[in-house]
């Protein structure tokens, strides 16, 4: 009997056993069907060329005076006429903004005594190019005694931004097929964009001849540079 039990037991346990075999196989093969996703990312750039149509002065006046309240009063003044004077060569309001207003007291070389006091305003203006030399003319003919510019824009900034990121998506993805080829792989769809950008450098030119009492600006345009970079991820196979 005791054999005939021991051959019981041997057959249970090799049943259990080929029924756990069952069910482990499935997960087994299931495990060996997984694969890992594959991605490619890139960073894509662009460029796009524009000639400036805007340009922004800056111009200063400056005065002194034996009192602070007398300084700034005729600094005051003097930078009302200047400003007079642009409207007067159709500078819009809107175009116009005083920038900086200082006082400051001027003193004898050892610093122990004040002896006067300066003053000293700034107005900013945005023109068109082509209005560069009447503006800076009727400015400093109205008595401003410093000019700072020109610093030159593009009104269509934002087209020029757009075919930038049109050329730096293109340039990605062409970054991307080359490297698939290269790698044995298909590219699939995109996954992800992230967008990034820098400014371009401004390239102009001015010249003065103050020849006849008239500053005689001339204000050449050259081009400006607008960049923008994109950093794409692609699905591969």
């Amino acid at each position: 009997m005791n054999r005939l039990h021991r051959t019981f037991l041997l057959a249970g346990l090799l049943l259990a056993v080929a029924a756990l075999a069952g069910v482990a196989q499935p997960r087994l093969a299931s495990s060996a069907d997984t694969t890992s996703t594959k991605t490619i990312t890139v960073t894509g750039s662009g460029s796009a060329v524009g000639v400036p149509d805007r340009a922004s002065w800056e111009f200063t006046v400056d005065s002194r005076g034996a009192t602070a309240a007398a300084t700034l009063s005729a600094n005051a003044d003097a930078e009302q006429a200047v400003v007079a004077a642009l409207k007067a060569a159709g500078v819009d309001a809107a175009d116009l903004q005083t920038t900086d207003v200082s006082l400051t007291p001027q003193t004898t070389q050892d610093g122990t005594k004040i002896v006067g006091y300066a003053a000293s305003s700034s107005v900013s203006v945005e023109v068109p190019i082509d209005r560069s030399g009447a503006v800076v003319d009727a400015a400093v003919k109205a008595g401003a005694d410093g000019v700072s510019g020109p610093s030159l824009t593009v009104s269509a900034e934002d087209a020029l931004y757009d075919a930038a990121l049109k050329k730096a998506l293109a340039n990605a993805r062409d970054k991307a097929t080359t490297i698939a080829g290269a790698a044995g792989m298909t590219l699939g769809p995109v996954q992800t964009v992230v967008e990034g950008s820098a400014p371009g450098p401004v390239v102009w030119g001015a010249a003065a001849d103050k020849a006849s009492g008239s500053t005689q600006i001339t204000v050449e345009p050259g081009t400006q540079e607008t960049d923008a970079t994109v950093t794409v991820t692609y699905s591969a196979s």
